[in-house]
């Protein structure tokens, strides 16, 4: 007895799910390298942006320092006219290195989260990912540029509840986003390099500390440069702070600045504290 020929295999009617069927057995091909980066490093900003969501209360006590540096520091020595910041009411003058220093205050602490990562073992686990290590740096870099926008704006409300004349135009508003970020880049690049340098937690605070009032004092945030003494002055030259301020108080204020440079020194800072770091990770992780 002959048997019965065997049934011919069923062909999907919906293209769509031969196709699907078609990713499983062939996954897609991997993205350019171009593409590739940007997208792990918003990955990373997202992940970064997330734990800011769920936990806010950092963001409410660092707006205290920043409201009390122009309530009272701003007004009072608004009021007795001692440095001269010729037609500019001190504490116009003052609101934008405030910005600047509140967003430095944020990011040079940064490096204290990815030690508690390694601890936690955390930065391992990221470590043994495809994701590149700079795309790792530059998306936490990034999200604490977003941290200090939002310190950004609550210093802007704070300055115009006290009449000070800052410019509201859209275009300019986007660029002072954008130092902020670059500046914040920096220092939180700045501070993750010091934790791959010292390993530990308490080391880094204590450097925080002593680098942070030199950073902030040594720029032109409180006061012109041209009151400033000559060594000091050699130092406001080669400190980022001071072109940050720079550029916010030109485009904040309408005063003279030199926006293009301002901008390219701040650039070329955060990349090199991409590099550094990134290069100090794997160190950092043992």
């Amino acid at each position: 007895m002959s048997e019965a020929p065997a049934a011919p295999r069923a062909v999907s009617a919906d293209p769509a799910r031969g196709h699907g069927i078609d990713l499983l057995l062939k996954p897609p091909p991997p993205r350019a390298g171009w593409r590739l980066l940007p997208a792990r490093v918003g990955a990373m900003c997202a992940v970064e942006l997330q734990k800011l969501r769920h936990d806010r209360t950092e963001l409410y006590t660092r707006a205290i320092q920043p409201a009390l540096w122009l309530l009272i520091f701003g007004q009072t020595f608004t009021r007795i006219k001692a440095i001269p910041t010729g037609v500019i009411p001190y504490v116009d003058y003052l609101a934008p290195g405030i910005i600047a220093q509140s967003a430095m205050f944020i990011a040079i602490f940064y490096g204290i989260q990815i030690i508690w990562e390694r601890d936690a073992g955390v930065l391992n686990k990221l470590l043994v990912t495809p994701t590149p290590r700079s795309a790792l740096i530059t998306g936490k870099a990034f999200a604490a540029g977003v941290k200090s926008l939002v310190q950004a704006v609550v210093v802007l409300l704070i300055a115009a509840l006290l009449g000070v004349a800052l410019t509201w135009n859209p275009l300019k508003l986007l660029a002072v986003a954008a130092i902020v970020v670059l500046g914040s880049a920096f220092f939180s690049c700045l501070s993750m390099t010091i934790a791959g340098v010292v390993l530990s937690r308490d080391r880094l605070m204590g450097i925080g500390q002593a680098i942070t009032m030199p950073l902030f004092f040594g720029s032109n945030a409180l006061y012109p440069v041209s009151v400033m003494p000559g060594w000091l002055q050699s130092v406001s030259k080669a400190n980022p702070l001071s072109y940050e301020v720079d550029a916010l108080r030109g485009l904040l204020l309408g005063t003279p600045h030199h926006l293009a440079s301002d901008f390219a020194v701040l650039f070329i800072a955060a990349a090199l504290g991409v590099t550094a770091a990134s290069a100090l990770l794997g160190r950092l992780a043992r």
